[in-house]
């Protein structure tokens, strides 16, 4: 349910997606019986791209030299090496997605030299400290979810402005969590923003969400939202999906900016809150859209995974005034190709 700053040697993430109802599918989780440290990664079922503009894919499948059927490569930073060696490329990130079946989603990020870039915030330096209660809350918090997983209790309510669980263990610690953020709200603020521990920024990202005002905490969330950890950037973002669900004032700026990411998750995460943003197809928030993230928006929408393609093809399609029932059908026709070309010619003209 949360994320913290750990460097994991098998490298899965779970899959976290928005989907309109007409499109729900159980998101894929991660398979609780798999080791961390196996000796051979579980199969690769699907390799994907993005940020390729002008480096050839050849090149890069060239210095990937991993194939679909063969085990993840345990070594990822050695493949990251090979692949920022690539004439054009800065930097590289591999992220493995579970699971279809038994098998993995291999999505390789390539940043070109000159493309858009996410700026992060430097790694603060402080030793600001959450207090011991909110500490052993969360960690008793985390244990309760890891069981709730284990027993697929998985689904959560987040139109009340933050999440409730439908394990009612799980839910009775999360219902502790807005007096502990009323009674030490300026010690949170001031671990999110300064502390250099990256696991006490995840904490504080994660519970205040659970303030009692959730606007008086935005501009803190989205300030996370550029930490320059993942796992503190995963909980802001979560944090911000639900307020955004409850209709709380958020902004799409840095959730725009974000689908430039280096990491899939960064994308992912994105793409679920600028759903909710653009129902209402907000002509600022889709100018905006179409200004720093078509690109972006277009090769996404190609993904081979259609639950994770799905997000980035209903932005698109927004973007360039598509009504939603024509999105709609088209998806479920399989026709997504006729729905991005229609885009391009009309967002070309203006």
């Amino acid at each position: 349910m949360s994320c913290v700053g750990t460097s994991m040697r098998v490298f899965l993430a779970a899959v976290a997606l928005v989907l309109p109802a007409w499109a729900q599918r159980t998101p894929a989780r991660p398979d609780p019986e798999l080791p961390s440290n196996i000796s051979r990664g579980p199969l690769i079922g699907t390799i994907d791209y993005y940020g390729l503009r002008k480096v050839p894919l050849v090149t890069v499948e060239k210095g990937l030299n991993v194939h679909v059927g063969e085990p993840l490569p345990l070594a990822k930073g050695d493949v990251e090496q090979r692949l920022d060696e690539i004439p054009g490329v800065v930097e590289s990130h591999l992220e493995a997605v579970c699971c279809e079946g038994s098998k993995v989603t291999l999505y390789v990020g390539i940043e070109e030299r000159g493309a858009t870039h996410f700026e992060l915030h430097d790694i603060p330096d402080g030793d600001e400290m959450l207090p011991d209660e909110i500490e052993l809350t969360y960690k008793r918090f985390i244990e309760a979810s890891d069981n709730a997983s284990r027993q697929g209790r998985m689904r959560e309510d987040l139109t009340k402005g933050y999440a409730r669980s439908e394990d009612p263990d799980v839910r009775a610690i999360e219902d502790m969590f807005p007096s502990l953020v009323k009674e030490y709200l300026p010690m949170i603020r001031a671990v999110l923003r300064n502390s250099e521990d990256e696991g006490e920024r995840a904490t504080a990202a994660y519970v205040i969400g659970y303030a009692p005002d959730p606007s008086s905490v935005v501009n803190d969330l989205q300030y996370a939202l550029r930490d320059a950890d993942q796992g503190v950037r995963v909980n802001a973002a979560r944090s911000l999906l639900a307020f955004a669900i409850a209709g709380v004032k958020v902004e799409a700026t840095w959730f725009i900016e974000m689908l430039n990411s280096l990491s899939w998750t960064d994308r992912t995460r994105a793409l679920g809150v600028l759903q909710i943003l653009t129902d209402s197809r907000d002509p600022a928030v889709l100018d905006q859209l179409r200004m720093r993230a078509l690109p972006s928006l277009e090769e996404m929408s190609r993904w081979k995974t259609l639950e994770h393609a799905l997000p980035a093809y209903l932005l698109l399609g927004r973007v360039a005034g598509i009504p939603e029932q024509q999105l709609r059908d088209a998806w479920a026709r399989g026709d997504r190709e006729t729905i991005i070309a229609q885009a391009a010619k009309k967002l070309s003209s203006r």
